[in-house]
């Protein structure tokens, strides 16, 4: 019996990068012209996996979230991993909004993924949902890497990377 070489399909951020995100979009926010004398305000919360963005009205609401969005790209934060809840009243005639961080595939796109693989036809390259991860393995690097190749080009709605790979 051959070896078998494998890999993860995992997702997720680095809550560091977000952090660092999040306190960069916030220097940003004070120093902007258009938002002084505002009570817009970015909240991380580490425990939730969440970001609250606080703002005076709709308009800066979007700014806001503009400004955000464009820190986690320089930090190197995949955006496709934030889901921006929706636009909420809030106490004192403010806008909330809730952005969860996604971390670990949701089960659903855990499936789709394994069905995208079957569907490819891939000789003996076997998928595996394993808690909040997918392990790929198979007797052939090359079916893998194509496995790799095919999974890049495809859109899951999640940034997905490929780690642990054993050959």
């Amino acid at each position: 019996m051959a070896n078998l070489a494998s890999f993860d399909i995992t997702s997720g951020v680095d809550l560091q990068e977000v952090d660092n995100a999040v306190n960069q979009a916030r220097k940003e926010v004070a120093q902007r012209y258009d938002f002084k004398g505002s009570r817009a305000a970015i909240d991380l919360d580490r425990a939730e996996n969440t970001i609250t963005l606080t703002a005076d009205d709709d308009f800066k609401m979007t700014a806001l979230w503009e400004i955000l969005q464009t820190r986690m790209v320089r930090r190197g934060v995949p955006t496709k991993n934030l889901t921006p809840g929706d636009v909420e009243r809030a106490a004192n005639d403010t806008v909330r909004r809730v952005v969860t961080l996604q971390q670990g595939i949701p089960t659903e796109t855990a499936k789709d993924i394994l069905r995208f693989l079957k569907e490819k036809k891939l000789k003996k390259v076997q998928a595996a949902i394993q808690a909040e991860q997918i392990r790929v393995s198979s007797p052939s690097k090359d079916e893998l890497q194509e496995a790799m190749r095919q999974l890049r080009e495809h859109d899951f709605g999640i940034a997905l990377q490929f780690g642990n790979y054993r050959g």
